[in-house]
């Protein structure tokens, strides 16, 4: 079984000197994020990073980023979100093979495919420059198109940081992948898709789309507030932030846990 572990929404912000305080929120709450991981009793075979990961898409907040992921002993795979500039990631994770591997083409897509303990973890790009909203064009279609044909008898996970499927919130439904029929599209050719996981939401979501399980992960710092009526509120909240494990047995069967971050111990045996 591979246990593929999803942090999201990072949102690491330089300041006006142009450095990151390791005293703010969302530098406390990754150290938080990767205790928890480094607490877990079964650890993860490695890690993605769905998107969001830099407040301000500055080299100085991958900088840190990087550093601060550098207690994790496994794979660390970084995806590019909205908020996240696609070459000044490229500039700090450039030690990282997948990411080197995806070119230095100005703002080239950044978008990967590996092996986790016998899975295969597709990386899509789903960002669209100057907007805020998801989209995937025929190009990055077809390139996601061919990785999958590449491995068909391998359970496979999808990673976006824009979720293809409606949240229910209006805050991040306006900023939703646009047209994600292409998207189904392709993942409809493909049935060793077993799971397909997103950030952006900054909650714990499940849904579907083409027939398969679709979730989106908490962030690592703050969540937005559930407002579901038509107009909606656009707030954050002081829930827990939180993190997502997605289980995939060698059968292809999937689960995913949501767990808030934090080392929380047993209190009494049930058994």
């Amino acid at each position: 079984m591979a246990i593929i572990a999803q942090l999201s929404d990072i949102h690491l912000a330089a300041g006006r000197h142009g450095g990151v305080d390791d005293d703010s929120g969302p530098v406390r709450a990754l150290r938080a994020a990767v205790s928890s991981l480094l607490s877990l009793p079964a650890r993860p075979d490695a890690v993605v990073l769905t998107g969001d990961l830099a407040d301000g898409g500055r080299l100085a907040e991958y900088a840190r980023l990087h550093a601060l992921l550098s207690p994790l002993p496994m794979a660390v795979y970084p995806m590019c979100g909205n908020h996240d500039d696609r070459d000044e990631l490229r500039r700090a994770f450039a030690d990282h093979p997948a990411v080197s591997a995806t070119g230095t083409a100005p703002q080239a897509p950044l978008q990967y495919a590996v092996d986790v303990a016998g899975v295969r973890l597709v990386c899509c790009d789903t960002t669209v420059d100057g907007h805020s909203h998801g989209h995937m064009s025929e190009e990055r279609l077809a390139w996601l198109d061919r990785e999958l044909s590449a491995a068909p008898g391998t359970p496979t996970v999808i990673a976006t940081h824009h979720p293809p499927y409606p949240i229910g919130m209006r805050f991040i439904d306006d900023l939703r992948f646009v047209d994600p029929a292409g998207f189904a599209s392709v993942l409809s050719r493909h049935p060793q898709v077993v799971r397909v996981i997103s950030g952006h939401a900054h909650r714990a979501t499940v849904g579907s789309l083409a027939g398969r399980v679709c979730t989106t992960c908490p962030s690592t710092y703050r969540q937005l507030f559930l407002d579901l009526t038509q107009r909606g509120r656009a707030a954050v909240t002081g829930e827990p932030a939180g993190f997502a494990l997605h289980l995939v047995g060698d059968d292809g069967t999937a689960t995913t846990h949501f767990a808030p971050t934090g080392n929380y111990r047993p209190l009494m045996d049930v058994e």
